[in-house]
């Protein structure tokens, strides 16, 4: 199903849940997660924003928006999957028990740390995210990012007192050289995607992400989502929200829909293979959404993913780009948020799904409907500020 701006693959989800594939997620875990973060020095949740004037025009009951610009100091979310990884490996280092894995317990002896190197590769707020995590544990960090990566986005890692560089390689084959780099020098590899072989950490990055929907639970107690979009990139955060949400088995399971830029749909085009094996998307990947510009796709997110997604939809940097302007000029009665490229694409996509007819049979589809609820997460603010000026002063 195709349109100037977007093209959807509906998956056919009947027959491949696996109840095994989301033993990960569940509420015991989601708690002991949470009480980790909330040990961080400045922790509190990030604001759960009700766009209902933007609902009303589009004819739905509830539009509701997590804003991760506000995320510790950091604007963007991913400190809650780095930090909590982090303090796996050093809470294991000090055979700390799940209950005493706290910031104050790590740090009381940070000492025996000085030598420890945390490596990653990032497009961005990744790398941030383990650059400020290591620096408050008393570690280094070695942070590498693919070609094209905004000076603006290295700085911002540097500021953590991480070894920072830019690469002549695209994302998934600075992936590969982080790693390759790890092993030579005995650094902990810190990355955000998973592969045969690589499983653990990934996996307590995507428990980290359970602090979004913790917090959500609280924040909107007599709201249960219908519909959840979710953008991606390897497809960790989109599977981490994903798989979280289906553990609450009382509650209706909403419909998740994956949205990823034309330039990098790796996830949309190895569903469409239904082989369940990951396509790979080669070349430079071109889209201004620079955190979702993956080519390869997490091997366990794309399982989660092909197991309970109903639709993976790729789009235009158009709609990224009108997702920026429409929640950064808000209608009369909402609150503005600062969403950058990777962060409002899913705004976009619903803003495009309801303003463009010839999306209607899509609108279908997926069962939105006037009683719909949809719940987003912005991501990420203005990480890059000359680029976000750049879509919304133009």
């Amino acid at each position: 199903m195709n349109g100037r701006n977007i093209s959807c693959h509906l998956n056919d989800i009947q027959h491949k849940y696996d109840p095994s594939l989301f033993d990960f997620a569940n509420d015991k875990i989601a708690m002991r997660v949470v009480n980790f973060h909330k040990s961080l020095p400045d922790y509190k949740p990030t604001p759960l924003i009700r766009l209902s004037s933007l609902a009303d025009k589009l004819g739905i009951d509830e539009l509701l928006i997590k804003d991760e610009s506000q995320r510790f100091d950091l604007n963007a979310f991913k400190v809650l999957g780095a930090s909590y990884a982090i303090a796996k490996v050093l809470g294991n280092k000090l055979n700390l028990s799940n209950d005493e894995l706290t910031f104050e317990r790590i740090v009381s002896e940070q000492f025996k740390f000085k030598k420890i190197i945390f490596a990653t590769a990032t497009d961005g707020n990744h790398g941030r995210a383990v650059a400020w995590t290591a620096e408050k544990f008393g570690c280094k960090a070695v942070v590498y990012l693919p070609k094209g990566s905004s000076l603006a986005r290295l700085k911002a890692i540097k500021q953590f007192g991480a070894t920072a560089s830019i690469v002549n390689q695209n994302f998934d084959d600075t992936v590969i050289y982080a790693e390759k780099m790890a092993k030579e020098n005995g650094w902990i590899l810190l990355q955000d995607t998973s592969w045969a072989g690589y499983g653990e950490v990934p996996i307590h990055i995507m428990q980290g992400y359970f602090t979004l929907i913790t917090e959500f639970l609280y924040q909107a107690q007599e709201i249960w989502p219908t519909h959840v979009f979710l953008q991606a990139g390897v497809g960790s955060f989109a599977a981490a929200i994903l798989a979280c949400l289906c553990s609450f088995t009382n509650k209706t399971t909403p419909i998740f829909v994956i949205v990823e830029p034309h330039g990098a749909p790796c996830l949309y085009e190895s569903i469409k293979l239904c082989d369940g094996e990951p396509f790979k998307v080669k070349g430079d990947l071109p889209t201004i959404m620079a955190g979702l510009a993956c080519g390869e796709p997490s091997h366990i997110g794309l399982r989660i993913l092909n197991a309970a997604a109903s639709a993976f939809i790729k789009c235009s940097d158009d709609v990224a780009r009108r997702g920026m302007r429409v929640l950064g000029n808000p209608l009369a009665g909402d609150q503005a948020i600062i969403s950058g490229e990777s962060g409002a694409v899913t705004l976009g996509l619903v803003y495009e799904l309801f303003s463009n007819k010839r999306h209607g049979n899509l609108k279908d589809d997926l069962c939105i409907t006037g009683n719909s609820k949809i719940l987003l997460f912005s991501t990420e603010g203005d990480t890059d500020p000359e680029a976000y000026r750049e879509v919304v002063w133009s």
